[in-house]
């Protein structure tokens, strides 16, 4: 029988406020030690939260947990994009939205300290820039700009990149190795912004690749247009829905497919 993982596990190096809603906590230690990432840009980590007031065996073992013990003790489990991974100097960065005291991975973050262990499981991932693309088109909200600003970092820099990231404010702009349309919502409805930039956008010539990632209603309206208005065939695209606006993770993780199978089919009848 193949010996069962038990995950990974990295201890809090260090942590930056790099906008007014986004911390970024630096991962190091042994734990990290066998970790390896692929070519992927959107490369993600399944992070584990124990849960207040539950004690769990030592080692850590998601696996083992979950085989004897209820499923309402275990660990709580949000899915987050590696912002960079330094395999040299064993640091891995992971980028938190954080509002306030709303949600589970969002506070851990902003009350991180040096030492603190954080378990994970992974990484995944599916998307990296084409090369033999003529141009390539990465479109999102605060939760897939780490994505983003992985895929810009690997893009040579003579590139022909369009890039539309939304958010609240000015103040939630990052620095980029490219020019990027930072659309602000101020207040208003999530994924608008985003939704129109792309059709006013007046596409270059040549084969696109084209990431698209945020939450589900701004990713559903952008595919439809993708796929049917301008023809980007699928297999130019990457995109999905991170979260769902009035869902946290686990109720949008239990629904993605369903969603997912729903909008296609809606898109493939109507188009």
């Amino acid at each position: 029988m193949a010996e069962r993982s038990r995950g990974k596990s990295g201890r809090v190096v260090r942590t930056e406020r790099i906008s007014p809603d986004m911390i970024r906590v630096v991962l190091g230690g042994d734990g990290l030690a066998d970790l390896v990432v692929g070519p992927f840009t959107d490369s993600y980590v399944k992070l584990q939260f124990p849960q207040a007031d539950v004690v769990y065996p030592e080692p850590f073992d998601p696996s083992a947990i979950r085989e004897t013990m209820p499923r309402e003790q275990w660990p709580l489990t949000r899915t987050y994009t590696i912002r960079r991974w330094d395999a040299e100097a064993r640091e891995l960065w992971i980028d938190f939205v954080v509002h306030g005291d709303s949600g589970v991975a969002g506070p851990w973050a902003a009350k991180a300290q040096p030492g603190d262990v954080l378990h994970f499981a992974g990484p995944g991932g599916g998307y990296a820039p084409d090369p033999t693309a003529d141009w390539h088109l990465l479109v999102g909200d605060e939760s897939a700009w780490p994505a983003i600003a992985a895929a810009l970092d690997a893009l040579p820099e003579d590139a022909n990149v369009r890039v539309f990231a939304e958010v609240e404010g000015p103040e939630d702009e990052q620095d980029a190795p490219f020019d990027v349309v930072w659309l602000h919502r101020a207040g208003g409805p999530r994924g608008d912004a985003a939704v129109a930039a792309v059709r006013e956008l007046e596409f270059p010539p040549g084969r696109v690749h084209a990431f698209v990632h945020g939450e589900a209603n701004m990713v559903k309206a952008l595919r439809g247009h993708l796929r049917k208005e301008r023809e980007v065939p699928r297999e130019q695209l990457s995109i999905s829905g991170y979260w769902r606006l009035g869902k946290d993770e686990d109720g949008w993780q239990s629904t993605k497919s369903d969603w997912n199978r729903q909008v296609e089919q809606e898109q493939e009848t109507t188009g």
